[in-house]
């Protein structure tokens, strides 16, 4: 079995919540899966979730939380 780095302890510091975590990193595979835009970090594993969640922790990939929303 192979041990996902960094770890959800590592990530979870860098947002609000884990669901932020968990919609941020979908929303960064589904880019990298279609190739919209390149993967910035060192690419170390094959998997497009992987390499988003490295971005995250590397700070190459940030969020912004709006005040306004669905009400």
């Amino acid at each position: 079995m192979n041990i996902v780095t960094p770890n959800l302890d590592q990530l979870t510091p860098l947002v609000d919540s884990r669901y932020t975590l968990v919609t941020l990193a979908a929303k960064r595979a589904r880019d990298i899966m279609d190739k919209s835009h390149p993967v910035t970090a060192k690419r170390t594993s094959t998997r497009d979730v992987t390499n988003a969640m490295e971005e995250i922790y590397e700070g190459r990939i940030t969020y912004k939380r709006l005040t306004s929303g669905i009400k």
